[in-house]
């Protein structure tokens, strides 16, 4: 599977603490692996936002994604629950 990075998630990604960064590193391994792994929580999106997707990275930060088709995942943004607004 390829992910493709929006310019947003790209510019929101150099925002975020190092710590965070790390997790969002690790999450994406999992997720490179099994997109709907319990331990993302990934759910889809509603409202303005629907036909998306987004996973957990810790309690209040998320990656919102489209899935394009089999083999392309669209990362959207990066960061706390703002990112639905």
């Amino acid at each position: 599977m390829d992910i493709d990075y929006s310019p947003e998630f790209n510019h929101c990604f150099k925002k975020l603490p190092h710590k965070l960064k790390l997790k969002a590193i690790e999450k994406e391994k999992i997720f490179r692996k099994n997109q709907f792994d319990p331990q993302l929580k990934t759910h889809k999106l509603s409202g303005k936002l629907k036909g998306k997707y987004a996973f957990w990275i810790d309690f209040k930060n998320r990656i919102i994604f489209s899935i394009i088709n089999s083999k392309i995942i669209y990362f959207h943004s990066i960061g706390s629950h703002d990112i639905y607004k």
